[in-house]
């Protein structure tokens, strides 16, 4: 038997905004997926701050904006507690981590024209620079 999944409007997670006094309850949605993030206050690395800014909103811009790896998108998971309801769904998708590291040129086979733009045109720029000075200053 399978357990049906909860699901929850936006006003539902609004209303889950409570940072202070015994009855804290952080809740917030990533791409379209709703989170009880409330447990997770102490140990979130950028500090609590940041995940109350974010609470009872649709926090999925905040998320990617930051880049979060994909070790915290995994975390998720845990304090996943439902959906969205289709009429506040905004249909983002979960594009997976940035890869900040990686170059894209290399990626798609074209080394050789950033390379160019890179070295070759810049220092073609600075020899003809060269070239027209010396003949300037031989003319004189």
């Amino acid at each position: 038997m399978v357990a049906e999944e909860k699901v929850f409007k936006l006003t539902d997670v609004e209303k889950h905004n409570i940072s202070k006094g015994e009855n804290k309850s952080i809740w917030t949605v990533i791409h379209d997926k709703v989170y009880d993030i409330t447990k997770f206050l102490d140990e979130h690395p950028g500090g609590e701050e940041i995940l109350i800014e974010n609470a009872g909103i649709d926090s999925t811009e905040n998320f990617e904006d930051v880049g979060h790896s994909s070790d915290a998108r995994e975390m998720l998971a845990e304090y996943y507690i439902g959906e969205l309801h289709e009429e506040d769904r905004t249909g983002s998708v979960d594009a997976g981590p940035k890869s900040w590291g990686t170059d894209s040129a290399a990626i798609s086979g074209a080394s050789d024209s950033s390379w160019i733009s890179t070295y070759l045109v810049p220092m073609s720029i600075a020899a003809a620079c060269a070239l027209a000075y010396r003949w300037y200053k031989v003319s004189k």
